[in-house]
C-alpha cells in the first residue's frame, strides 16, 4: 500500500513538474550536512589521539556544514573551554 502511495506520487511529480529552484537549495543544504557529518567523522577519527569527540548529530553536523572548519574548530572550542 504504501509503496503504491510513494510510486503514484513520483509519477505525479513526474508529469506535473516540481519547481526547480526550492528542490536545488533543499539539496544543497542535505549535502552540506553530509558534509558536515564527514568533517566530524574525522576530526574524531584524528582527535582521538588528543581526547577531542564532537558527537556527530543533526545540529553539529549542519554548524560544520554550513560554516566549514571555522564552525568545525568553534565546536572544538567549545568543547573544549565550555562543556
Amino acid at each position: 500500500m504504501i509503496v503504491s502511495i510513494v510510486v503514484g506520487l513520483i509519477v505525479l511529480l513526474l508529469i506535473a513538474g516540481t519547481p526547480i529552484k526550492p528542490l536545488r537549495i533543499v539539496g544543497q543544504g542535505v549535502i552540506k550536512i553530509v558534509i558536515g557529518a564527514l568533517f566530524l567523522f574525522f576530526l574524531n577519527a584524528i582527535g582521538n589521539k588528543y581526547g577531542i569527540h564532537i558527537p556527530i548529530n543533526f545540529t553539529t553536523s549542519t554548524v560544520s556544514g554550513l560554516l566549514g572548519i571555522p564552525g568545525v574548530i568553534a565546536l572544538v572550542a567549545v568543547q573544549k573551554y565550555i562543556l
